[in-house]
């Protein structure tokens, strides 16, 4: 068993908890859930903005544990404040130490978008994504088929959160619906943890230009993002690169100067 097939199968544990704590009807009622939402492929292509979603995670099974004194509302705030065009929140407990408390945190102290990351696999994370403030969602073709993707991002657009399909092949853009907003090539295998950010220039040209297109994973040099917007990319995810230095905020902000 691989690192992803863990992950799926202790996913579905969860899902299976969750249902039993809290229904359809108490996450309608949070009061976040008729909140109006930002749009995440909005903020990736503002010109004035970095089209940076800047990663807030506390430990991850490739880079371990990340710095332990990071305060995710004091960084969260920072990237925001140095130009970040979304947030992307890992709310996964088990591998990556996050929670959806950590998405409520974020929207509260932010005016940006807020990406709920994590391995969705059921509507009621849909909803639960929606009752914590979150302005749209990662699905990855990866673990889900071609009927799935559709279910659950036709029920995230009508609660108005963007979704955001992340693929690691051009064979994985057949799952592409209607209902998708940005593709997201991940540079990172999910079963062996290796990256490569290769894979991003070699899908750049096939994934169709009605989409908002991002590169995840594996970027750590200013370059390889001028690079990368030359390939036709609209906006990258970064997470650990930033994570990993003593201040993140500063290690963002001399990253965004870069790249202008």
């Amino acid at each position: 068993m691989n690192i992803l097939e863990e992950i799926i199968l202790n996913k579905r544990k969860e899902v299976a908890l969750l249902k039993e704590q809290r229904s359809y009807r108490d996450l309608e009622k949070s009061r976040l859930f008729s909140r109006g939402t930002f749009s995440l492929s909005d903020f990736i292509t503002d010109l004035a903005r970095s089209g940076i979603i800047a990663e807030f995670k506390r430990k991850s099974p490739s880079g371990g544990l990340l710095n332990s004194l990071n305060d995710l509302e004091f960084v969260t705030k920072g990237y925001s404040a140095a130009g970040a065009s979304g947030l992307s929140i890992l709310t996964d407990y088990r591998f990556f130490g996050g929670s959806c408390a950590d998405i409520l945190l974020a929207r509260d102290h932010n005016h940006i978008p807020v990406l709920r990351k994590d391995f969705i696999i059921d509507e009621i994370q849909v909803l639960e994504s929606k009752a914590a403030g979150a302005d749209a969602i990662l699905l990855i073709a990866a673990v889900l088929d071609k009927a799935q993707i559709l279910k659950l991002a036709s029920l995230s657009r009508s609660l108005n959160m963007e979704v955001l399909l992340e693929i690691h092949s051009v064979a994985e853009l057949e799952n592409v619906n209607e209902h998708v907003n940005i593709i997201g090539v991940n540079n990172r295998d999910l079963g062996t943890l290796t990256t490569s950010v290769s894979l991003s220039y070699s899908l750049a040209d096939k994934i169709p230009e009605e989409f908002t297109k991002i590169s995840e994973s594996g970027i750590s040099d200013p370059q390889t993002v001028i690079d990368l917007k030359h390939a036709g990319y609209n906006g990258f995810l970064i997470g650990e690169y930033f994570l990993s230095k003593s201040d993140p905020v500063i290690a963002f902000s001399d990253f965004v100067e870069m790249i202008k």
